[in-house]
């Protein structure tokens, strides 16, 4: 599946995302983890919606369905899995954050415990 010159990449760097909310740029931040390991760790900026939940609460993003959405997990697995899913829903700038949050614990936030 080759892209498109102008289609939305589905993965998108730690840095990039932080460049992003560094800037203010408007978009959908995703943590698609479970409960658990967001208690145990989290970015403040991402809202929790677990992969596990998805399917039954994608009304929640039918408003964001022309928005830019983010999408992390632990490793970039799950998120990745997500951003493919919401593609096929439509979501066509759906994308997963590569790494997910213990890439972003080493490159952005030392201080966040890694798992």
């Amino acid at each position: 599946m080759s892209a498109t010159p102008n289609a939305t990449p589905i993965e998108v760097t730690c840095a990039q995302v932080k460049a992003r909310l560094d800037a203010g740029d408007k978009f959908v931040f995703i943590d698609c983890r479970e409960a658990s390991e967001h208690q145990a760790v989290a970015i403040a900026a991402a809202t929790l919606l677990p992969m596990s939940e998805i399917q039954n609460r994608i009304g929640e993003l039918e408003s964001q369905r022309d928005a830019d959405i983010i999408i992390h997990c632990h490793h970039g697995g799950r998120s990745l899995r997500v951003a493919n899913w919401l593609r096929q829903q439509g979501f066509s700038k759906a994308q997963s954050m590569a790494g997910g949050i213990d890439q972003w614990a080493i490159e952005i936030d030392s201080s966040l415990p890694r798992y």
